[in-house]
């Protein structure tokens, strides 16, 4: 296991995106772990597109550490309908903060990416290296292309300025404060919501878009943040030993996938549905699959520890306890 650079307990640490799943994750874990001087800004009080800003608040509140968790993100559907919102808002928001940290002299910046950044037919399980080594998935490409400009961006600010800005990949995340919106969420919450729904209503049928046939990995939000402040307080040393400068992202995941067929049936037996599950074969399937090689990440000591069942069932709670928040 390699040895850790902790965080000081009184630094100053920036979470941009506080408020997304991933981000209130990384909240509760530095929170737990005793970090007392936590920087946080909402969209309206700070909008991370806009670069003058940005740089003003880097030069007032001069954060040590920085986690860039804030993105546009969505599933298909809304990858289809908003291309140019999702790679312009992305592109803007990680430039603007990488630069500003830069230039406010952040000691260490984590970035947080996708696994969508790997060509559509990447062998499996998708290893580090098969970054740029093919064609995107049609879906989703304008997201990835901007979170591939993301890590590029914190490459080329280590190369030429000798910064510590690192990336990691997570899988499919899930859990609470998940987007459970049908019209843009991604394909679990939109299980859970959609059985929930069912259930409830007294419907005999739940649709799921697709074949049925692709694989997913699913990794519940509160592991992947305790991966973030694993990679982020690696030392330098080690951070570097297991990438190279220019491929120098991680993958998070848990080595494991499931069709999202069965993946349906999980869910509807979780939420008690005890309907039809009817899969459309019209409706797009996205990539046939999509598993990550975690051995960098496991090799430097580090697993997760939340199951999928029992995620998708503290998942279901969370939502059951906030679900007036989802009705309309």
């Amino acid at each position: 296991m390699s040895e850790p650079d902790p965080m000081p307990k009184d630094a100053p640490v920036y979470v941009a995106g506080h408020r997304g799943m991933v981000g209130a994750a990384l909240m509760r874990a530095l929170q737990a772990a005793g970090h007392s001087r936590l920087l946080t800004r909402t969209r309206a009080e700070l909008d991370l597109t806009d670069q003058a800003r940005v740089r003003a608040f880097f030069e007032q509140q001069r954060p040590r550490y920085v986690f860039l968790a804030a993105a546009r993100v969505g599933g298909i559907a809304a990858n289809h309908e908003y291309p140019a919102d999702f790679i312009y808002q992305n592109l803007m928001i990680e430039a603007n903060v990488i630069q500003a940290a830069h230039a406010a002299g952040v000691e260490r910046l984590l970035f947080l990416g996708s696994s969508c950044i790997y060509p559509r037919l990447a062998p499996q399980p998708m290893a580090e290296e098969t970054l740029l080594q093919g064609t995107l998935e049609p879906t989703n490409e304008p997201y990835a292309v901007a979170k591939i400009a993301g890590i590029k961006l914190c490459e080329s600010y280590n190369r030429q300025h000798g910064c510590d800005f690192r990336s990691v990949m997570p899988t499919n995340l899930y859990g609470p404060w998940d987007n459970f919106n049908l019209e843009n969420s991604h394909v679990l919450p939109a299980l859970i919501r959609k059985f929930h729904a069912a259930k409830g209503h007294g419907d005999r049928l739940v649709e799921v878009w697709g074949t049925g046939r692709p694989k997913r990995e699913f990794l519940h939000v509160d592991d992947m943040a305790a991966a973030c402040l694993f990679v982020m307080q690696l030392s330098r040393q080690a951070y570097a030993g297991a990438t190279r400068p220019m491929l120098s992202h991680l993958n998070v995941g848990t080595g494991e996938d499931i069709a999202i067929g069965e993946l349906a049936r999980l869910v509807q037996d979780v939420t008690g549905f005890d309907g039809e599950i009817r899969f459309d074969p019209e409706r797009p399937d996205g990539a046939p699959r999509k598993l990550l090689d975690v051995s960098k990440l496991k090799g430097l000591g580090w697993s997760p520890e939340i199951d999928l069942r029992a995620g998708i069932e503290q998942t279901y709670r969370w939502f059951l306890a906030h679900r007036d928040d989802f009705r309309r």
